[in-house]
């Protein structure tokens, strides 16, 4: 039986490290090397440069394409995106001058294809009967599928130097003549592969006929990580991160405070999606819970520990708070309109202009005649949609605000007066909850505060309720 297992961005900008962890390390006999296949994102930074930066909206090669600036604003975008990967190339293969240049030519042969394509897209869309628009999610997955198959190639050279019998699984769909649908696609690129004596490396980035991106956008490798391990029968999944998911951020509480999760299960794994934070999306988790495929979350840079198991069935013993998460970017949009109350319309057009926009609510809380709005997305595109509601609703009046949530976590958190020990740490700390929710399955608690305190309620938080709540002992990973 094999694992297939999935590498972020950010461990494979740590690429020497993994060599030494995950990926070979001590392993020597074939049962230890092969029977694993490994899903592979783009080095670090390197999607942002091809689309757009993920927290700040800076335009990259795509935007600066899909916003119809000049023909060399995204030329000149995509060379630098080129001079990146080389001196990527350069580090990874410092006195390996054979692999360099294979790694080289890999990263210019792709790119002149994609300079190429887009430079002949962009002089037919001159001509009436083409619009550009109609053609730029195809455009946004040509270029996010480089990064993939630029880390996914580089490994496979590096692990072959290594002796390695190394395969690499291209799931860019390359030249292909017409797109597949997706498991059919998986199927297919892994008919033939020996798991038992080769070493995968997969793209993270599959082309099919779903399209992955129109419904996933930049969240389409975990899609993949779970597609082939439901595809190639996988004993376990699992997904390897530079940190343990723990009872709250080390770096806010400190590492003497926090504790590894040993286990939880797919509905905490969803809130801390809700909040950005994904252990797995929660589409991406459906196909591994249906299959029977055992989830499990580890550190790509602490081999040994067993991570945490994430199951369908899993519920904690005891009731306690597991985790303190949140996030900080979140803007809230207020509308108050005395024309409201009755009215469901206000939240159904609402809602859809939010997700025109791609803003992502992660809750909204309502009264009599106001609607507020918790949304994450770019400033520019929240002020647009405060623009668009004082169109929509003259009469109405429209704030915004900056704000986080800190939320408490837990797969059984019917603890009784934690609804009081938390609004009391917070005031105790001097932070006014400006908003609260708490729904009636109680996995999740929300306290809405001001931005500036976000760090302070975190810690707050996770001293009284974890650090401080009880019989707080951790279940192991199974």
């Amino acid at each position: 039986m094999h694992t297939v297992e999935k590498i972020g961005g950010t461990s494979m900008s740590r690429f020497e490290e993994l060599m030494s962890t995950i990926l070979v390390g001590k392993r020597t006999s074939p049962e230890e090397l092969y029977n694993r296949i490994f899903v592979v994102s783009a080095y670090g930074g390197i999607t942002n440069y091809l689309l757009e930066h993920k927290k700040t909206g800076e335009p990259g090669v795509y935007a600066r394409f899909a916003n119809a600036e000049t023909e060399e604003a995204w030329v000149e975008e995509l060379n630098k995106v080129q001079a990146r990967m080389e001196e990527i190339n350069a580090e990874l293969f410092v006195d390996a001058e054979f692999e360099r240049n294979a790694a080289d030519s890999f990263v210019i042969e792709r790119l002149n294809d994609v300079r190429d394509c887009m430079k002949s897209l962009h002089h037919l869309c001159t001509y009436g009967h083409f619009q550009l628009e109609e053609h730029l999610m195809k455009v946004r997955e040509m270029l996010a599928s480089i990064g993939e198959a630029h880390s996914a190639y580089n490994s496979v050279l590096a692990l072959r130097k290594a002796g390695i019998n190394a395969r690499f699984v291209d799931l860019t769909g390359w030249h292909l003549d017409q797109p597949l649908p997706f498991e059919e696609m998986v199927q297919q690129q892994f008919a033939g592969v020996e798991i038992d004596k080769e070493m995968v490396i997969a793209t993270g980035y599959t082309h099919c006929e779903e399209g992955l991106m129109k419904t996933f956008d930049r969240g389409y490798s975990e899609m993949t990580f779970s597609m082939i391990a439901t595809v190639t029968g996988a004993a376990e999944a699992i997904i390897h991160k530079e940190y343990h998911l723990s009872s709250a951020d080390p770096m806010l509480v400190g590492t003497d405070n926090v504790v590894t999760i040993g286990a939880t299960n797919y509905d905490v794994a969803d809130q801390l999606s809700n909040l950005g934070m994904e252990a797995i999306h929660p589409k991406a988790a459906k196909g591994l819970r249906r299959n029977g495929v055992k989830l499990r979350v580890k550190n790509a840079f602490e081999p040994d520990h067993e991570g945490t198991v994430i199951s369908q069935d899993y519920h904690s013993g005891t009731p306690r708070v597991e985790i303190i998460a949140g996030r900080k970017d979140v803007f809230g949009i207020e509308i108050f309109d005395q024309e409201m109350l009755g009215d469901a319309e206000y939240d159904i057009e609402i809602s859809k202009l939010l997700s025109q926009l791609k803003l992502y609510v992660i809750n909204k809380d309502a009264d009599a005649n106001s609607i507020t709005y918790y949304v994450g997305g770019s400033r520019k595109m929240v002020n647009r949609a405060a623009r668009l509601m004082e169109e929509m609703y003259p009469e109405g009046q429209i704030r915004l605000h900056n704000l986080a949530i800190v939320s408490a976590i837990g797969s059984h958190m019917k603890v009784k007066g934690i609804l009081a020990r938390t609004v009391t740490a917070l005031a105790a700390a001097d932070i006014n909850v400006m908003a609260l929710h708490q729904s009636i399955r109680q996995v999740e608690m929300q306290c809405v505060v001001s931005e500036d305190d976000y760090e302070k309620a975190v810690i707050a938080l996770h001293a009284a309720l974890i650090e401080q709540g009880g019989d707080q002992g951790i279940d192991s990973a199974a």
